[in-house]
């Protein structure tokens, strides 16, 4: 429980990566809310036998680390901590399809082993473009960007108050255990104790988010998203967009590494 805010939310951390000053980070968020839309619907969009055609999708993600200074490492973990997820959607793939799609060698490759490793890449590249999102640009400037695309204001305000009040959940979180820490002596917590340490963490995030929301009130918070930059559309945004929808439809009408496969093959020839 000591870890919660370090390992699992760090959603601490992205936020000072959003404050970047390289040129990804100075694009529209709408610009890069759409481009990343059309990567993760591009990425879905095949077939559930597909895995080779995702190798080209790869480049969006290193592009955006490289060129964005980001640490590789870091979004490699995060989403390695959300493959299990994956795992559990397509772990009986295997058992249900059994019809044997590719052979390496002697040995049979059935559907159900292909389409199970489909789901992993896909939920691979889908988190990570998510991320990286978020870590080019910033929840707030998405938040509002969404608002900018015509997504109703509820929705978008329910999503921000969300997203803030986990930095208010694992801050009440990160104090109970240190407080229990400095009162115990077991290394370990028991059932019992965490029950009742599970409870009083609703309860005591409650009260505080109440508070943060009157002091929002007192204010002037009226349900409108600020935020301190004011987003323009220009010219190099549009060609970021553009330039990138292109070469996902691309990606999606033809298959390169097969393509490449073929010509290789036929220049041996």
């Amino acid at each position: 429980m000591n870890n919660i805010g370090k390992n699992y939310f760090d959603v601490g951390y992205i936020d000072a990566l959003a404050r970047g000053r390289s040129p990804l980070h100075r694009l529209d968020p709408r610009v890069k809310l759409i481009t990343t839309l059309l990567f993760i619907v591009t990425v879905v969009s095949f077939g559930k036998y597909t895995l080779w055609a995702f190798i080209p999708f790869v480049i969006y993600p290193v592009f955006l680390i490289s060129a964005g200074g980001l640490p590789a490492g870091y979004f490699v973990k995060k989403a390695l901590l959300v493959l299990p997820f994956a795992v559990l959607i397509g772990v009986f793939n295997p058992v249900i399809d059994r019809t044997i799609m590719a052979r390496i060698g002697m040995i049979g490759i059935s559907g159900g082993w292909i389409s199970f490793l489909s789901i992993l890449v896909r939920c691979a590249l889908t988190v990570t473009a998510a991320m990286l999102l978020i870590a080019l640009t910033g929840f707030d400037a998405v938040c509002e960007a969404l608002t900018k695309l015509g997504v109703p204001r509820p929705f978008v305000v329910q999503l921000l108050f969300f997203y803030r009040y986990l930095f208010v959940l694992t801050d009440e979180a990160q104090r109970m255990e240190r407080a229990r820490t400095l009162r115990s002596s077991h290394a370990g917590v028991r059932l019992k104790v965490f029950c009742s340490m599970a409870g009083q963490l609703l309860l005591r995030t409650f009260d505080r988010a109440e508070r943060i929301y009157s002091a929002m009130s007192c204010r002037g918070f009226n349900g409108n998203i600020r935020t301190i930059k004011t987003i323009r559309v220009r010219w190099g945004d549009i060609g970021f967009m553009a330039g990138w929808g292109l070469l996902f439809v691309v990606f999606r009408v033809y298959n390169i590494p097969v393509k490449l496969g073929e010509l290789i093959l036929g220049c041996l020839r």
